[in-house]
């Protein structure tokens, strides 16, 4: 139930987790929940012991191969060729970290003679433990079945596989090239692309990392200085939807972020984009229209700033430089300058330069 994400343990106490407060309303929550299970499986029995746990993550980093293997044959499996292929697959991880093993009877160069790299290549028969313990965990996951022999996935299981394979696709398709980028410098790529190929972006991004530690990364990001990669980081959380929730819902008490996350709930629960703003009061939507300023201000044009003035929720422009003043956002001072110098009204200029010095001295 925890691996699945139905119950959450601190310390000696449990309590419910997110998805079991979804799980009579969504469809879609129960199989991600399952999912993460399928994920997990390597958690959902003990490894074996009599092996080093270099070899055990081996045969955990091998077995995508296997399953991707058992999905394309569609039907019942010898546990003799899935041995073979867990082999092969080993051997192959080894080579990649240039492990070289040497056959009887050879001489390895003098240089490896003095500096051994490499270990023996595991026989078959040493891997069949582990390959017993991975189909055994993967069957208590409910992802394949084992039989006289041989192994089959479920239909679950090989959805599961399916998704995963489809979620390799869409990583490789990443558009812009940011997939290997950190959510900050991901986001920061994304920020010249129109709104679609954003998206297409994200996804890929999103593809390649697992779901908690993506929404963490990007949590992280909006909490910076720079105020657009705010904006951004809670457009790419619309991309990840409901598995975003909990994390989401945890900063609605943080100032900075405050704006952007109630406004993603409540596109969430399904209140038109249109509307969303409602939800915020009227200090929260005066900060919110400051920060979006500071990110117009530093990374877009004068033409921008000055059209933004359109979005306030303010009926004037004087009603707007109170509020703004009063709300505290730490970018008004550089926000109302950069106005300033954008208006083409003198006069209106002069009341906005006036209300920088202002919240500048205090005053």
């Amino acid at each position: 139930a925890r691996l699945a994400g139905l119950v959450e343990v601190h310390g000696d106490s449990a309590r419910p987790g997110w998805r079991l407060r979804a799980w009579d309303r969504d469809d879609s929550a129960v199989l991600r929940g399952w999912v993460a299970l399928f994920d997990a499986w390597s958690l959902a029995l003990p490894e074996p012991e009599a092996h080093e746990p270099a070899a055990v993550a081996e045969a955990v980093s091998a077995m995508p191969q296997v399953l991707s293997f058992l999905q394309l044959s569609a039907g019942p499996v010898p546990v003799e060729q899935l041995l073979d292929l867990l082999q092969q697959r080993v051997t192959e991880l080894r080579t990649e970290r240039c492990e070289v093993s040497y056959e009887p009877g050879t001489e390895p160069p003098v240089e490896a003679a003095a500096e051994p790299t490499g270990t023996p290549d595991a026989p078959p028969a040493s891997l069949a433990p582990l390959l017993d313990w991975a189909l055994e965990a993967l069957a208590s996951v409910g992802a394949l079945t084992c039989d006289a022999g041989q192994a089959t996935l479920t239909p679950l299981g090989s959805w599961a596989v399916w998704v995963k394979l489809e979620q390799i696709c869409v990583a490789a398709q990443s558009p812009a090239g940011n997939i290997e980028q950190s959510a900050e410098d991901m986001l920061r790529g994304c920020a010249q692309l129109r709104p679609n190929a954003a998206r297409a972006e994200y996804r890929a991004w999103l593809a390649a990392r697992t779901v908690g530690g993506a929404v963490s990364e990007l949590i992280d990001a909006a909490r910076g200085e720079d105020a657009l990669l705010r904006g951004l980081a809670f457009e790419a959380l619309r991309v990840v939807g409901a598995p975003a929730e909990p994390d989401v819902r945890a900063v609605v008490d943080e100032p900075t972020l405050r704006p952007y996350a109630l406004l993603w709930l409540a596109e969430h629960d399904g209140l038109d984009p249109e509307d969303a703003h409602e939800v915020l009061t009227r200090e929260e939507a005066t900060w919110l229209w400051v920060d979006t300023a500071a990110a117009v201000a530093d990374h877009g044009e004068a033409p921008m700033l000055v059209r933004h003035l359109e979005s306030a929720v303010q009926p004037t422009v004087p009603r707007l430089l109170d509020e703004v003043r009063a709300v505290g956002h730490p970018r008004t001072v550089q926000v109302l300058v950069a106005l300033a110098a954008a208006h083409p009204d003198p006069a209106l200029a002069k009341a906005v330069r006036r209300a920088a010095f202002q919240v500048h001295t205090g005053g």
